[in-house]
């Protein structure tokens, strides 16, 4: 049963590709979405090139700011996969050859007749101390040390990963939404929004405006773990949308 405080998380993405536009991810949404199931809230995300020093800070911010920090990329076998070093360096740990992720690779290489050699072999590094996340895509593990857990950047596999994790993470209480939807501008909306805000501050209200071939439309957002507020805060939004002459939208079943 989830817990009924609020679990909060931070992603750090890593890696010059993303920087440069190369590779899109697609890590994001789908972490973000796995996470509110469970309760816990993506508070922060963070996108660092593969340069030390940078991981190594973000690492230290993120983890004392929240209950669990994500990262996904740079474990790999090449000579800008620094993620593992730079975590253990940001806990002050030796990294070390993990003897069962080396068991699991060689396990898989035997197999498949890949060739052992240092390079792979740098797959097998960890932080001392550090369990292991399972990937049953292509064996080389993530690892989790204290509330960081370091995935792969390639979705399938930080997919996998990030499927194996759920009995380790304890979340609080879902975060619900409502959304309304009305045809008035948002600069119509702007200012009684504003004091519904200050009504019900508890409740994250957010408006979202899109262009429709009817005219202008928005969506207001309302977000909170307690039903009944957020029940009484959508209806306030719809009385004030028909206070401005607005219409709200049915929404779809």
């Amino acid at each position: 049963m989830a817990d009924s405080k609020i679990v909060t998380a931070a992603l750090l993405i890593i890696g010059n590709e993303i920087l440069s536009g190369r590779t899109k991810d697609a890590n994001l949404p789908f972490i973000a979405e796995g996470l509110g199931t469970m309760g816990i809230r993506l508070s922060e995300v963070r996108v660092v090139p593969d340069v030390a020093e940078e991981i190594i800070g973000a690492v230290n911010v993120l983890r004392e700011k929240y209950d669990y920090l994500f990262t996904t990329g740079g474990i790999g076998p090449t000579h800008d996969d620094i993620t593992a070093e730079c975590v253990a360096a940001a806990l002050d740990l030796p990294l070390v050859q993990n003897v069962e992720a080396r068991r699991r690779l060689e396990e898989r290489w035997a197999s498949t007749g890949i060739e052992i050699n240092e390079a792979r072999l740098r797959m097998a590094n960890t932080p001392e101390g550090a369990t292991l996340i399972d990937n049953p895509v292509s064996a080389a593990p993530g690892f989790q040390i204290e509330n960081v857990f370091v995935m792969a950047g390639v979705p399938k596999i930080m997919q996998a990963m990030f499927g194996s994790l759920r009995e380790r993470l304890v979340g609080g209480a879902p975060l619900l939404s409502e959304s309304v939807v009305c045809n008035l501008p948002e600069g119509q909306l702007a200012t009684g929004l504003a004091a519904l805000q200050e009504r019900y501050p508890d409740v994250d209200i957010g408006s979202y405006p899109s262009y429709a071939h009817s005219g202008f439309r928005v969506a207001v957002v309302l977000r909170h773990t307690d039903a009944d507020l957020l029940e009484a805060a959508a209806a306030a939004v719809m009385v004030l949308i028909d206070e401005l002459g607005g219409e709200v939208e049915p929404q779809e079943p």
